[in-house]
């Protein structure tokens, strides 16, 4: 863009743009320079062309220049005529306001003159405006009673108490106090004041105990959960007090100012305003959709947690009981806040003792009621309960009951200690002999109506509890929040040493704060669970060891078991006096300071009526509802206060199950441990004859009446540990204890029916022990839940020859006497049963064991802070149960090593006998059908008693011995005749079939070995040649040995060369 762009020059003139466009910018420049100009000129070849060049240059700049002025001249002009203008009307206002000083001065020397006049004139209407304003008042004043009486019948207590303070802070006004027509209003205001407070007292009391129109009870009765609701009061003040976890939650920007001197300030007070506390134009008016309830309006949100949760939100909306309130700055705050309805108005009629200056008085009465009002609120609630217990027994109220249930049963609480009531099929109730056993009655037991009934008694009453704590909170919080801001404006700079905020605090609150109020709360549960457990104040020092052996000593009643009468006693007691008493309402609440208020009844609580059954033994159901009122409280307190909530309730209890519960029930439990196993029918098996075993208590497996008592025992205190998981590690010291002295009991009997007998020797032994470790028949023994003792690698070749190693063992134990043999059946039917009833107590104990520590690990929550620590417990519930069943392992090795004995003992009579029979017998020999009846007796006898595979065990060890007894008797025997062969072979099949007919026993097997005997002893009836051709084809089938007694026993009519056993030994040398 050239220098010369933008001028005005006309479109006729169009062409002198392009005659300036040519022309060089260097003679524009701001500092012109002609020399090289006039160089070039000279210079020039054509010097005159060069001149006349410039000259053109210079007549179109003329030309433009002449174009520009002509463009602007008008403007020029414009201008000129407006600056005329304006000098003009500058001299006009110059003269105008000489004018005006003229007449100013002429006004002033007028006013001046009558200056004394209007003074005179302006104060009296001042005076009469004045008294105007008086009269105006003195009749609003008068109707101010009349005001204030119908806004308390309507329950608008915050409006009427504004329109009292307006009112008597405009009777002190000058001019109105020596006015005496008003003294009657006044005595009225006064006398109204006391009725303002009590109204408002009674209102605050009935809502702090969730019995007022706008209680959170009242509003959601049919909405509530089980959790304790997340909001509280609004702090008043914003001060540097700790306030609580909900507190916090909802401060926000929902703070209320208070004035520093504690007292109420209205609004602007003049000539003008209305005195009863109700403006026309300003007045709030609510909707027409509005509600008494304060709009409550249910929205969905996600909870802090991320999960949806449904609630109730209040609309920001002027409550109804605000309704003709004048508007202020508590007004704007209640309306700008969140918090529930029934918080807004404990706020609001907090808010009123303060306006009326009775703080201190009201904390004093409430302090004095609250004691008797607790005592009267549990007391109701049991009363109610009894009532709905009442009508469904009688059939009354069906209808209502899913409504007024409440009370939340126990739910899975000892789920894997369930024990069916069904009977066994041996015509025993096993519940009738097991409840028998325990200490307690099946009502007081774990799993009872009176745990389920306490536990929901208390449940429900220390939810309401909570609830009214809640309430408690809140008014707390606020009147601390005023009383601290009340203090710190009237404590001078310099402070003395001895001085203490909280006793000033304490002072202005009349005593009252959230401290006292939770010590009465939880002093009453406390005599409340007293009353439940029937625990009295007397002995209350006794230590427990003490308590321990005084009651070990004392005998066993069954009627006394579960029951607190026997003395034990305990001395926890909270004391109410844990802040000082101020000055002012002393004596209003002196008798309500002491140990119980006079109004308090002295009979207790009625628990008796809803309660099957009272004692220390309902310790166990109180112990988590007060862990979770322990844990509520704790999430409402102030931190301040957190000392009391950890300190409290829940220590007492845990003090008395730890001192008191805990030794009772070990000496209680001892006593039926000690019972259980021994009495004489405790280790006596019973079972019908020819029944059949079945693995389930429940459908009649005869476990030994001790051991099942013991098992029963056991899952019983690991049910109470259930119920008190603290205090599992100590229960579960029990649980060790009782199976460590039953143990010794079971071993005490296993060793009276094996003592001194050869087969409980053997097993002792290093290498039969190994032996019958690696016998594949081992996988028939118990074994740890979950795991098998087979071993799939172990060939037939070595399980034949692990068998024949053992048989050998034992047949050098010939020969075998019959005082070393266990010849009662009624032992060995004992040991069969006492190794049945140790597996399944092993069993039980381990998953008892597991289910604890299932338990254990689903207890060990952040959450909660009462849980037990270490798995040590259940660690040796295993090693007990791998104790158990070892010495159930022992009573099999027993029974089987001792059939293994009985039919050595038997056989060894074919070493004393010569088979040169004279004719064919038709029975097997005695010894033969002695053993038979022994087996098929012991194997009746023992079959109730013990499963199909323990049977094998036991049994299955006889043809291995048979067997090789019989080849080896061949070796003792000089001669032997075709009938003698035969006669063995009749045996082997006798004993072939009494085996066979045992069912867990594999026949082919037995089949199998007794064939091999009787190949062995058929090869004698065989020619030596045809005897050779047997070996030749068979060399493997018999030992070397065994061909040597062949050649060896002498039979009628065969001949054997001279060199019969050097040809033998040729062919199985190859």
């Amino acid at each position: 863009m050239g220098i010369f762009d933008g001028l005005p020059v006309s479109s006729d003139k169009a062409y002198l743009r392009e005659e300036i466009s040519r022309i060089d910018e260097s003679w524009a420049t701001a500092r012109f320079d002609s020399l090289p100009h006039v160089v070039h000129i000279l210079t020039s070849k054509d010097r005159e062309g060069e001149v006349q060049f410039l000259k053109e240059q210079s007549d179109i700049i003329e030309e433009v220049v002449d174009e520009v002025v002509h463009a602007y001249h008008s403007g020029f002009n414009k201008a000129i005529q407006n600056y005329s203008q304006i000098l003009r009307l500058f001299s006009e206002s110059t003269e105008s306001i000489a004018v005006l000083k003229v007449d100013l001065a002429d006004a002033k020397k007028r006013l001046s003159a009558r200056n004394k006049q209007l003074h005179q004139l302006w104060y009296r209407s001042v005076t009469l405006r004045h008294i105007i304003s008086l009269l105006d008042q003195i009749e609003g004043i008068a109707k101010v009673p009349s005001r204030i009486e119908k806004l308390i019948a309507e329950k608008q207590f915050y409006a009427a108490v504004q329109v009292h303070v307006q009112s008597t802070l405009m009777l002190e006004r000058e001019g109105l106090q020596t006015v005496g027509a008003l003294q009657d209003v006044r005595s009225e205001l006064t006398k109204l004041r006391g009725v303002l407070f009590y109204k408002v007292l009674e209102d605050l009391h009935a809502h702090l105990y969730n019995k007022g129109e706008y209680s959170s009870a009242a509003s959601s009765v049919h909405e509530r959960d089980d959790e304790v609701p997340t909001t509280t009061a609004v702090a008043f003040v914003n001060n540097s007090q700790p306030l609580s976890r909900r507190t916090r939650l909802m401060k926000g920007d929902s703070q209320i100012g208070i004035h520093v001197d504690g007292s109420y300030r209205p609004g602007s007070v003049d000539g003008g305003s209305s005195f009863d506390g109700h403006d026309e134009e300003g007045a709030l008016e609510l909707p027409d959709d509005a509600t008494s309830d304060g709009h409550m309006a249910s929205i969905r949100v996600n909870g802090g947690d991320g999960i949806p949760k449904d609630f109730k939100m209040v609309s920001r909306q002027m409550p109804i009981w605000l309704s003709n309130s004048t508007p202020d700055e508590f007004l704007e705050a209640i309306k700008k806040s969140d918090a529930p309805l029934h918080v807004k108005y404990l706020q609001t009629m907090v808010e009123c003792l303060c306006m009326l200056g009775k703080v201190a008085a009201a904390g004093a009465i409430i302090c004095q009621r609250l004691r008797p009002t607790i005592h009267d609120i549990i007391t109701s609630k049991i009363k109610a309960h009894a009532e709905l217990l009442n009508c469904s027994r009688s059939g009354i109220g069906q209808g209502d009951r899913t409504v007024t249930a409440g009370l939340h049963l126990l739910k899975g609480q000892f789920q894997s200690f369930q024990l069916q009531k069904q009977k066994r099929q041996n015509g025993m109730s096993l519940v009738g002999t097991l409840s028998a056993v325990s200490p307690v009655s099946s009502v007081m037991g774990p799993r009872g109506k009176a745990q389920s009934a306490a536990m929901e008694l208390l449940d429900s009453i220390l939810d309401t509890i909570v609830r009214i704590f809640e309430n408690h909170v809140v008014v707390g919080e606020i009147l601390e929040s005023k009383s601290t801001h009340q203090i710190e404006m009237n404590t001078p700079r310099s402070l003395p040493t001895d001085w203490n905020p909280d006793s000033e605090a304490s002072q202005v609150t009349g005593g009252y704060n959230i401290g006292f109020s939770l010590t009465v709360f939880q002093s009453e549960c406390q005599q409340f669970i007293c009353e439940i457990l029937r625990a009295t104040p007397e002995a209350a020092s006794a230590d427990a060891a003490v308590q321990t052996a005084r009651l070990a000593s004392k005998a066993p009643s069954k009627e006394k078991r579960d029951r607190s009468d026997d003395g034990l006693t305990f001395a926890f007691r909270f004391t109410d006096a844990t802040v000082s008493i101020p000055n002012q309402g002393v004596d209003l609440i002196r008798q309500g300071w002491s140990r119980r208020g006079p109004n308090v009844s002295q009979e207790g609580y009625g628990s008796a009526a809803v309660l099957p059954e009272q004692g220390i033994y309902l310790a166990a159901s109180t112990y988590r509802p007060v862990l979770q009122f322990t844990d509520k409280v704790a999430s409402m307190l102030p931190k301040k206060y957190a000392q009391l909530g950890n300190d409290g309730l829940l220590t007492f209890v845990e003090n008395f199950v730890k001192d008191h519960f805990l030794p009772t029930m070990f000496v209680d439990y001892r006593k039926s441990v000690q019972q259980a196993i021994s009495s004489p029918a405790a280790f006596r098996p019973r079972a019908h004859t020819g029944a059949t075993y079945t693995p389930l208590v429940e459908k009649g497996r005869p476990v030994l009446q001790g051991l099942l008592a013991i098992d029963f025992l056991a899952k019983e205190v690991l049910g109470w540990a259930h119920a008190m998981p603290k205090f599992a590690g100590d229960l579960a010291k029990y649980v060790q204890t009782f199976l460590e002295r039953t143990y010794e009991r079971c071993r005490t009997s296993y060793m009276e029916a094996v003592l001194e007998k050869q087969s409980y020797m053997l097993i002792g032994r290093n290498d039969i022990e190994k032996l019958m470790r690696v016998d594949p028949a081992s996988s028939y023994l118990p074994n740890p839940l979950g795991q098998s003792n087979m071993d799939d690698n172990a060939s037939d070749a070595e399980s034949v020859e692990v068998e024949l190693e053992l048989s050998n063992l034992l047949l050098a134990l010939r020969p075998i006497k019959q005082e070393n043999l266990i010849r009662d059946d009624n032992k060995l039917i004992l040991l069969a049963s006492l190794s049945d009833s140790l597996e399944y107590v092993a069993d039980s104990i381990e998953r008892l064991g597991q289910t604890t520590s299932r338990a254990s690990q689903a207890e060990e929550n952040p959450k909660h802070r009462h849980t037990r620590t270490s798995s040590a417990p259940t660690r040796d519930l295993a090693s007990f149960a791998d104790e158990y069943r070892k010495l159930a392992i022992d009573c099999l090795k027993v029974l089987r090593v001792e059939m293994q004995l009985e039919t050595i003992f038997h056989m060894q009579e074919m070493t004393n006998r010569e088979y040169l029979e004279d004719q064919d017998a038709e029975e097997p020999d005695d010894f033969i059908i002695s053993l038979t009846a022994q087996i098929t007796r012991r194997d009746e006898e023992m079959a109730p008693f013990v499963a199909s595979l323990k049977r094998n065990y036991i049994f299955g060890g006889i043809c291995s011995i048979a067997a090789n007894a019989s080849v080896k008797a061949l070796a003792d025997m000089k001669s032997i005749n075709l009938f003698g062969v035969q006669q063995i072979c009749r045996n082997s099949i006798a004993l072939e079939q009494a085996l066979a007919a045992i069912p867990s026993i594999n026949s082919e097997a037995v089949q199998q070995r007794l064939d091999h005997v009787r190949t062995y002893y058929e090869l004698l009836n065989m020619p030596f040649e045809a005897l050779l051709a047997f070996i030749m084809e068979h060399e493997r089938l018999f030992t070397a040995a065994e061909y040597a007694y062949l050649l060896k026993v002498q039979v009628p009519g065969r001949e054997i060369p001279a060199d019969a056993q050097d040809r033998i030994s040729e062919i199985l040398s190859h």
